[in-house]
């Protein structure tokens, strides 16, 4: 039987010649398509930005022939945080002082702040005053007009003053300032007068922050340059003071041996006590203590037995000079001169008015740091010259700050 042969009529002829347009058009239009396919695959927001971006293959495959959109407003700003601006002297540095009754300090402030050898063009200054009695704020106001007069060709990129009383009627006196029962509240004041002014003062542009006491009294002028090359996340010097004995000799405020006045009573000397190393004690202590306790270093109320930056140097200024970058892993740090990139303050990290580990202010920022994963380091040989407090017995009272097993000594053994 023979099958039977179809039949093309020319309805069915239109419908494949309607068939085949159909398919050259859709083909057309996805081929089209694929000219805005994004070229790089999906990225979380905290993905790297070097792995955002199309490989050279990629973008030969897949071009896209628009322009970039530009949106000219006045009112919106557009921040790189990946790609932070540069100046032509390095980087932006932000140093910040905490002032509260320090007119005093503020001409020995300005002369060794206009000393620093790093670029003052990629400098800028910001003060807090708060709670002062005396003429803090005006004698600071002289300071930064002379400081930036037009004829000044050391000037600063620019300078802030942020006025800000918290109600702080604490003394004033170093003996009562100092004392044991201030600490808590004390610590807590000045973390959140820190916190305050960070907040105002930070802009996008800064890569690093100087926290810089007002009574230091003498430093390297290259400090900065000093402490930025070692790259570190948070980053103190040791902090010391002059102060001389009955012989004349400067002790340097290092007084693990007694030092006996006119009247043979024995003297001990007011080291800072806040950059430290834990201890096993110390964590012990801790264990034992109320979450809302603020343990204050040095104090024979608490003996912790830790470590101290202070008494980690070496004796021979010619052994410090050598190794004067040596580097030392630290838990706590005190607040006469730290250096902080930037990024460890956008992070969250600040300055606790709280317990924080029962730490505040800046042993509790570096508690802080740690937990969040940033290393906190000190210089043992790297010397910043403190203010000498006048406090004639340091709160060890002759007692060691270490065990045996938690000493930590120098190259030479020291």
């Amino acid at each position: 039987m023979q099958p039977r042969k179809r039949s093309y009529t020319p309805t069915r002829r239109l419908y494949y010649i309607i068939l085949v347009v159909l398919i050259i058009i859709v083909w057309r239009w996805t081929n089209g398509w694929h000219r805005f396919l994004c070229s790089s695959p999906a990225q979380s927001p905290s993905g790297s930005r070097k792995h955002q971006q199309p490989s050279s293959s990629q973008q030969s495959e897949f071009h896209n022939p628009h322009a970039p959109l530009i949106v000219e407003s006045p009112t919106i700003q557009y921040i790189d945080l990946d790609n932070s601006s540069f100046t032509q002297g390095g980087d932006r540095v932000l140093i910040l002082t905490p002032l509260r009754d320090a007119a005093s300090h503020l001409d020995t402030y300005f002369r060794l702040l206009s000393e620093l050898n790093y670029p003052h063009q990629s400098i800028d200054l910001a003060f807090l005053v708060g709670d002062s009695k005396d003429d803090t704020k005006d004698v600071l106001k002289d300071e930064l007009k002379r400081l930036q007069a037009p004829s000044n060709p050391s000037r600063f990129r620019s300078t802030m003053i942020v006025e800000k009383d918290f109600g702080d009627d604490l003394p004033q006196t170093v003996e009562e300032r100092h004392s044991f029962k201030a600490q808590g509240p004390r610590r807590k004041g000045i973390g959140r007068a820190r916190n305050y002014l960070l907040y105002a003062a930070l802009k996008p542009e800064h890569q690093w922050v100087l926290w810089r006491d007002v009574d230091i009294v003498e430093n390297p002028s290259t400090v900065i340059e000093d402490l930025m090359k070692h790259e570190k996340d948070v980053i103190v010097p040791n902090i010391w003071f002059h102060r001389f004995d009955a012989n004349g000799k400067d002790i340097q405020g290092r007084c693990e041996l007694p030092v006996v006045n006119s009247s043979r009573k024995r003297l001990t000397c007011l080291d800072d006590y806040n950059s430290w190393q834990e201890s096993w004690r110390g964590r012990r202590l801790v264990s034992k203590l109320d979450k809302d306790t603020i343990l204050a270093e040095g104090y024979k109320e608490y003996r912790t037995h830790r470590s101290y930056l202070n008494w980690m140097a070496h004796d021979n200024p010619k052994k410090r000079q050598k190794n004067l970058h040596k580097e030392v892993a630290l838990d706590g740090i005190g607040g006469v001169n730290i250096l902080v990139k930037a990024e460890v303050h956008r992070s969250g990290i600040n300055f606790p008015c709280y317990a924080f580990e029962n730490q505040a202010d800046t042993e509790g920022f570096a508690a802080m740091a740690k937990r969040a994963g940033y290393g906190v380091f000190g210089l043992p040989n790297y010397v910043v010259w403190h203010i000498d407090t006048e406090e004639k017995e340091g709160n060890l009272y002759g007692r060691k700050s270490q065990d045996k097993g938690n000493s930590v000594k120098g190259d030479d053994g020291v």
